[in-house]
């Protein structure tokens, strides 16, 4: 069961997910205008899922992500203007621009990294789980992963292993309904992800990704089991993205006005600002001021970003090989 959250707990939650939104409508817009290089694949819709996860995630335990990634990013800590700084390729940037916006990491945080290999991310959390374990300190791993990687035989490698092995592991399933372009009911063999759970030991939930208090429950209960030594869970949030697969996707595979319609009816923070204003006290003003501070860091890291130098061409020779 989740720990009853504080005032501050929440307005920490509320900031989370407000710069995750913020982050990637801004990404949206300045991607439009050719200043950022490669493929750029936006989270905003998914934000009570990285952060109701991520709350509750200590500094010690890792976290791996997947192409859709700044989302996990900021709920895991990394620095905001680093990350814009990586998106374009800068010498500034969280992984001095070498990553760019799949391949965002930062171990200092326990970030492992975003990930352009569908379904990489499970194989990886199972080493760092081990690990974990091996320490006894209660540590934990965590793989984020959409529809289309949870048909990839890596993950389910992983997820026979992580039972096997009795790892505290918990498999996080962001299903949006589309891998790419495909309706998950024609590539998702059976009605539910979370149904997978069992074939493998592992108790499997389903959440409704765009409620935080929700996500935050059913982690509280994985995330004990894995501390506890009891071993992986599996949690299928069901969400949805309010852009396309990448940005440039005209989306013709989706319905006309689906976006819209989600943007009015399936807003997670929307739903989020509502509950915690009518029930836990918190005013539309402190939402509002966190709003404030939100806007202006985002101009700052974008400023930031656009100010930074380029990698120099002997950079391409750095952090090739890692040395001990």
């Amino acid at each position: 069961m989740a720990q009853a959250l504080s005032v501050e707990d929440l307005l920490d939650a509320y900031r989370t997910m407000k710069t995750i939104r913020e982050f990637e409508d801004r990404v949206h817009v300045e991607f439009a205008k050719g200043g950022i290089p490669g493929f750029v694949h936006l989270y905003a819709g998914e934000e009570a899922s990285a952060t109701g996860v991520g709350v509750q995630l200590r500094d010690d335990d890792r976290l791996a992500s997947n192409h859709r990634g700044h989302g996990h990013c900021i709920a895991k800590g990394v620095e905001v203007k680093g990350m814009m700084a990586e998106i374009y390729g800068k010498k500034t940037g969280t992984c001095h621009g070498k990553g760019g916006s799949m391949h965002i990491a930062d171990l200092d945080t326990g970030m492992m990294g975003a990930n352009g290999i569908v379904g990489g991310g499970p194989p990886l959390v199972c080493g760092a789980a081990l690990a974990a374990k091996r320490r006894g300190k209660g540590g934990l791993a965590v793989a984020f992963c959409g529809d289309g990687a949870s048909n990839q035989g890596t993950v389910f490698e992983a997820m026979n292993l992580a039972t096997v092995w009795k790892l505290p592991v918990v498999f996080v399933f962001e299903n949006n309904g589309y891998a790419e372009a495909t309706d998950s009911r024609f590539s998702v063999s059976c009605k539910d992800i979370a149904q997978r759970a069992v074939g493998f030991g592992m108790p499997g939930r389903i959440v409704d990704g765009h409620d935080f208090f929700a996500v935050h429950e059913a982690f509280a209960e994985a995330a004990a089991r894995a501390r506890a030594g009891e071993g992986p869970s599996l949690i299928e949030h069901k969400l949805d993205r309010f852009f396309g697969h990448f940005e440039g996707d005209n989306q013709k595979y989706r319905p006309p006005g689906e976006v819209q319609r989600l943007r009015e009816e399936a807003c997670c923070i929307k739903r989020f600002s509502a509950k915690v204003t009518s029930e836990h006290g918190i005013t539309p003003q402190q939402l509002a001021a966190i709003d404030d501070e939100v806007a202006k860091l985002i101009d700052e890291a974008v400023a930031f970003a656009e100010s930074s130098p380029d990698p120099d061409p002997a950079d391409l020779l750095t952090d090739v090989y890692i040395k001990y």
